[in-house]
């Protein structure tokens, strides 16, 4: 094809043009650059690869014009990309000392290597024009659902001709178990398309929980149509799958809309999900209801929501246990991904003992820290305090309310918690000491002695190792595994043990202004170092 469109008449070079644009189904434009580099290369190799030679090729009528551009010179050095003044005029009358002016070259011949060198130049062109129109047409089309024929199967991933381009679903984002044959059509959802030398790489998933939400918004209008929205989707691809759906008209039921007429709409589903169950909750705004909606079958007695671990316990009768949890935790775990909280399942008893443990565990410190009696330590226990900061800070008036207290008792009991948490406070300033740690991180922002005994015992001892830090790696909370009575937690990898002060709360905020207080040194070095130079 390219031999001949470097050689042939005017009316079959644009005939090739086009034809090559329909078949790739790229712009002509495209076709007609790439043979004008093919020519200006072969006259390259003909006349002088130092001279700076153009083609052009009129894509109206096939006229085919090539140059040289020369720049004009009083004295030439450059014989190839100059001309002096005289023999300018000659190319171009009024040319003058600094112009740049054309020189025509006359046509080419083309012998058989010059052809061949040109036919490879316009196939990489177009070649790398398809691989761009492949990307710009699949990069805006992430998340949507895709038709396509199995091609092959390598190594487990299943490669899938879309028409003009091919994805690859690859073992992880497939349905477990399901057999997938050469000339299947299959759907698939368009996960992440990505730009490669060698040609876009679209990666398609079966397993994914925005598959599965795709799926449910062809087959229940009312989700097309934004009327019912999916709020939340956990899978577990090929075995179940649990859905958060709300409605904005008040007279839909989501519920009822997903399912449909005796299950029309939720089979459809399942049936492409290869028989996985799908179950299908009302979402609610208010994290305790979802959490309960989100457990059924399983009815739930309570729910305890701890804000600061970002975590929930759930109590549940004692009989339901194995119902909440799932085979091989599967109901709890889709719970917890579908909420985006971890959770503790815990019956009533275990619950009423670890009430029992809490608050035998709160006595005794307050027994011990304040220097008080059982009975007036149970007390404040049962009041709701858990710690000596909260007896050493409230408001003096809301211990002296409490039964049997007045205020000089009030003010003796925060008075001692004071002086404890001072005690704490010195204890923590040795051990940091002793661990290395330098005072200047004392004066970082946000800065506690206990926290700084953590640094040190993580090795960080200088203003400069917490400089070193990212945010993420000093405040970065865990991420918690859900949990069940009697399991072990999982071991964490490393990038689930959170930052070094994980456990002390610190927002992203606080993170970066420790993080920058302590780099102010740093800047302060390069001031006085570059005002001495």
């Amino acid at each position: 094809m390219a031999t001949a469109a470097v050689s042939a008449n005017k009316a079959e070079l644009l005939a090739i043009a086009d034809s090559v644009a329909r078949e790739k189904l790229i712009d002509k434009g495209i076709v007609i650059e790439a043979m004008e580099d093919a020519i200006q290369r072969a006259a390259k190799n003909r006349y002088g690869a130092e001279m700076d030679i153009r083609a052009k090729l009129d894509p109206s009528n096939g006229d085919l014009r090539l140059w040289r551009v020369v720049e004009v010179v009083e004295l030439v050095d450059d014989i190839y990309k100059q001309v002096n003044v005289n023999d300018a005029q000659r190319l171009q009358k009024g040319a003058k000392v600094g112009d740049f002016i054309v020189d025509p070259l006359p046509p080419i011949e083309f012998g058989r290597i010059q052809a061949q060198a040109s036919k490879q130049i316009i196939f990489q062109k177009v070649r790398e024009a398809e691989r761009e129109r492949q990307y710009e047409e699949f990069k805006d089309r992430v998340g949507e659902i895709i038709t396509g024929v199995v091609k092959r199967v390598e190594f487990g991933h299943v490669v899938v001709d879309l028409g003009r381009a091919e994805g690859v679903i690859r073992r992880d984002a497939q349905i477990p178990r399901e057999v997938v044959r050469v000339g299947d059509r299959i759907r698939a959802l368009i996960l992440r398309v990505i730009r490669e030398n060698r040609g876009p790489q679209i990666f398609l998933s079966r397993a994914h929980p925005d598959f599965m939400k795709k799926l449910f918004a062809q087959e229940v209008p009312e989700i097309y149509d934004g009327i019912i929205t999916i709020q939340a989707a956990a899978r577990d691809p090929g075995s179940r799958a649990k859905i958060g759906v709300i409605s904005r008209d008040s007279s839909i039921d989501p519920v009822g809309a997903c399912v449909g007429m005796k299950g029309s709409r939720v089979q459809a589903v399942v049936q492409e999900m290869q028989g996985e169950k799908i179950d299908i909750i009302p979402w609610s705004p208010d994290t305790a209801t979802f959490v309960v909606n989100a457990l059924q079958p399983a009815n739930v007695s309570r729910v305890v929501i701890d804000e600061e671990e970002d975590r929930i316990e759930v109590v549940v009768p004692d009989d339901q246990l194995s119902l909440a949890i799932g085979r091989r935790g599967q109901n709890v775990r889709l719970a917890s991904q579908l909420t985006g909280k971890a959770i503790d399942i815990l019956t009533e008893t275990d619950a009423s003992e670890k009430r029992q443990r809490e608050f035998s565990e709160r006595s005794e410190m307050f027994q011990t820290e304040l220097d008080v009696d059982e009975t007036l330590a149970q007390l404040l226990v049962a009041e709701g305090f858990t710690s000596l900061e909260e007896v050493a800070y409230i408001e003096q008036d809301e211990i002296a309310s409490i039964e049997g207290f007045d205020e000089e008792l009030a003010a003796e009991l925060q008075s001692r918690a004071q002086e404890a948490l001072e005690r704490r406070e010195e204890a923590a300033r040795e051990e940091r000491r002793s661990l290395g740690v330098e005072d200047d991180l004392a004066g970082m922002p946000y800065m506690t002695e206990a926290m700084l005994v953590t640094l040190g015992k993580a090795g960080i001892k200088t203003l400069d190792d917490l400089a070193d830090l990212a945010t993420d790696e000093l405040v970065a909370k865990k991420k918690a595994e859900p949990r069940r009575r009697g399991e072990e937690q999982a071991p964490k990898r490393e990038q689930d043990k959170g930052g070094v002060l994980a456990d002390y709360n610190l927002s992203e905020e606080q993170g970066n202004e420790i993080i920058m207080a302590a780099r102010a040194h740093w800047f302060e070095e390069d001031a006085v170092a570059e005002s001495s130079k």
